[in-house]
C-alpha cells in the first residue's frame, strides 16, 4: 500500500487505526516496526513515528524498549478526530527551532539557577501547577509551558535573550501545541519538575543538562 501525498501523517494514522480496529493487529500483538511500515507505506520514517506516538499518547499502543510496539486496545473509534498531526512539511522548521532553543535555553537554565529569586521559584511553581491542571486543555497547557520557559529566561536578567525567545514562542505556538498532542504531556511535566528542583537548589550544571536533555528528546522524536 503506497500512500499518496496530502496529509501524509493523517493517512498513516488511518492505516494504523484500520489495522487495529479490524483485528489485523490483535490486542497484545506486536505491530510492524517503523522501518517496515516506512517500506510498506512508502512514506518517511518521521511520518510513521509521529503517527505511532499519537496512538501511544492515547494509550492505544504501548512501546516496550528492545521489544517493539504492541496493541493495548482495539477500542479506538473516533480517535482520528482527536488527533492533530504535525504537518510533515513543518518537520525541518520545528527541528531547527528546537535546535536553536537547545543552544540558547541550556545557557539560560544555567544562569537562572545561579540568579533565581524567590519570585522566580514561585512563578515556576505556579506555571508547573497550571500545566498539571490543564492536561485536558491543550492551548492552556502550551501557554503555561511557554510561560515556564520564559520565566527561566527572565531570571537571567538578559532582556535580549528574553525578547528573542518570546518572539520564537509566539511564532511557533501552533507547532508547540501539535507536538504536545502528538507526544503527550507527561514528558513536559517530568522535565519541568526536575528543572524547578535544580533551579531551586541553585544547581546550575544540573539545570543546564536537564534543559539540554529535555529539548534534545523532542528533536530525536521528530527525526
Amino acid at each position: 500500500m503506497q500512500i499518496l501525498k496530502a496529509n501524509i501523517t493523517q493517512q498513516v494514522i488511518e492505516y494504523l487505526k484500520k489495522n487495529i480496529e479490524n483485528g489485523t493487529w490483535a490486542v497484545g500483538e506486536k505491530i510492524p516496526s517503523e522501518n517496515n511500515l516506512t517500506e510498506i507505506l512508502g512514506v518517511s520514517r518521521a511520518s510513521v513515528r509521529v503517527a505511532i506516538q499519537q496512538f501511544i499518547a492515547l494509550d492505544a499502543l504501548q512501546s516496550i524498549q528492545g521489544k517493539g510496539t504492541f496493541v493495548k486496545t482495539n477500542n479506538i473509534t473516533g480517535v482520528s478526530s482527536n488527533l492533530n498531526a504535525i504537518d510533515e512539511a513543518n518537520y525541518d522548521d520545528i527541528i531547527q527551532v528546537l535546535e536553536f532553543r537547545r543552544i540558547i535555553e541550556t545557557e539560560c537554565a544555567y544562569i537562572a539557577a545561579q540568579q533565581a529569586t524567590d519570585e522566580t521559584i514561585n512563578n515556576l511553581k505556579k506555571y508547573l501547577g497550571n500545566m498539571k491542571n490543564s492536561i485536558d486543555q491543550s492551548e492552556e497547557f502550551v501557554k503555561q509551558d511557554m510561560l515556564f520557559h520564559e520565566e527561566i529566561c527572565h531570571a537571567t536578567g538578559n532582556r535580549l535573550l528574553e525578547n528573542c525567545l518570546k518572539e520564537v514562542f509566539q511564532q511557533t505556538a501552533k507547532n508547540h501545541k501539535q507536538m504536545n498532542e502528538a507526544f503527550g504531556y507527561n514528558d513536559g511535566i517530568y522535565y519541568h519538575t526536575l528543572l524547578l528542583k535544580a533551579i531551586k537548589n541553585k544547581d546550575a550544571r544540573k539545570a543546564k543538562n536537564l534543559m539540554k536533555e529535555h529539548l534534545q528528546q523532542a528533536i530525536e522524536r521528530l527525526k
